[in-house]
């Protein structure tokens, strides 16, 4: 006999494997005149990112126009500067993402961006940060100052430790991505582009060297190639150079790009020097020069060569992470140079580092979980910690500092108030 089980279950087997899949639409890269949309699962090792297999013919609607590909992503040319763009994603007839994306101006006085750092773990702290991004995010959708990007300052994932202390599912899968990043920041991601560094968990440094493949695929870059180091612009407003302080390899890359005699150093000296003139320069990268710990020591010793060059270039802010918490130092004590620490992402580390900032040359903290808004104009920028309540940050005295942290441009210089 029969059942009306039985009918429902062949039903189920019958069904078109791709129905049971969740998809994921993102915004690879934006710029003034084009979008780089792509689209995937977590659901299996190579199903989502540049190189992943086809999932079907794929139908993009942005605007008027309707385009086709068999890649899971696609770069759509010809938008025009500062506009909302409506768009819908269809693999073989079936729709399986939609958003909505603003391209940037070709010019702008003004910018907002977030920043994130050690944020992928799949705790919940991590998805109440998450949240309050979104919530962020959605908030400024309309305001003077919309949230244009997100940068990260590294560990963009981390594997889970077993019994014997060895790390499992540590981000070479695609699999293992979804909980950490594709599922937290879905809301996020399918409007505006995650522009990462990596981490020391990003890699072999902690823990496995295939991680270093996966995360140079998931992410698009601005440039659409995979880029362990890279540079864009921002509207003639900020110049931005995403660099690699880890010790990670591959099969490709045998020797760790940081060092003075690396290729990194030579590109950030020129691409330094090509930004002269443009209002704000910005570094971002994983290890911090200037922190009070609780557990990590500074990098000035081996990233000396990197310091140097943002003195003698004139770089204004440089953030960090590695150090799970929130630091700033005194720019009048670390070269001109605002730096934060900003590693609470998701991880967080609550030991108190009030005995070692002034040695240090920090000059605010907080423990809490948090992600930063910045908000830039032609000579001001704001700093702020935001987090699912509010973040308390205090002086080496334990006084409260007064947010956002400010840093003015003066004449190339930068000074904190």
């Amino acid at each position: 006999m029969v059942t009306v089980r039985t009918i429902f279950v062949l039903l189920l087997l019958l069904l078109p494997a791709q129905a049971a899949q969740k998809f994921y639409t993102y915004v690879g890269a934006l710029d003034a005149e084009s979008a780089l949309l792509a689209w995937g699962t977590t659901e299996g090792d190579n199903t989502i990112g540049r190189s992943s297999a086809s999932h079907g013919k794929a139908v993009v609607k942005i605007g008027s126009r309707q385009l086709t590909t068999s890649q899971n992503w696609i770069r759509v040319e010809g938008l025009k500067p500062d506009t909302e763009y409506e768009y819908e994603v269809a693999v073989d007839g079936r729709q399986v993402g939609k958003g909505w994306l603003r391209t940037w101006p070709r010019k702008a006085g003004t910018l907002a961006f977030f920043v994130i750092g050690d944020y992928g773990n799949a705790t919940r702290a991590q998805y109440r940060v998450a949240r309050a991004m979104r919530e962020e995010f959605e908030r400024r959708r309309n305001s003077d100052f919309p949230i244009r990007f997100v940068l990260t300052t590294g560990d963009n994932i981390y594997g889970k430790l077993n019994m014997l202390l060895k790390y499992r599912r540590t981000g070479n899968s695609d699999r293992h991505w979804e909980r950490t990043f594709f599922a937290p920041y879905e809301k996020i991601i399918s409007s505006i582009p995650f522009y990462p560094t990596l981490g020391n968990h990003d890699g072999n440094q902690s823990e496995s060297q295939e991680d270093l493949d996966a995360y140079l695929d998931n992410f698009f870059f601005p440039e659409n190639g995979p880029r362990r180091y890279y540079h864009f612009n921002y509207a003639g407003l900020a110049d931005f150079f995403a660099l690699d302080s880890t010790s990670n390899t591959n099969e490709r890359d045998q020797k760790a790009p940081y060092l003075p005699e690396g290729e990194q150093h030579p590109w950030l000296k020129e691409n330094l020097q090509k930004a002269a003139s443009t209002p704000w320069r910005i570094a971002y990268f994983h290890h911090p020069p200037f922190t009070a710990g609780p557990v990590h020591a500074s990098s000035r010793s081996f990233l000396k060569h990197f310091l140097e060059l943002f003195e003698r270039n004139r770089v204004q802010v440089v953030f960090t992470g590695h150090e799970h918490n929130f630091q700033a130092s005194n720019a009048r004590e670390t070269g001109g140079i605002q730096y934060i620490v900003t590693g609470a992402g998701g991880e967080r580390r609550s030991g108190n580092i009030l005995r070692w900032m002034q040695k240090a040359q920090i000059s605010a903290w907080s423990p809490q979980h948090h992600f930063l808004v910045v908000e830039v104009e032609r000579d001001i920028m704001r700093i702020s910690p935001k987090s699912f309540r509010e973040v308390k940050v205090v002086d080496w005295n334990n006084k409260p500092v007064s947010l956002p942290i400010v840093v003015k441009r003066q004449n190339g210089q930068t000074g904190n108030h």
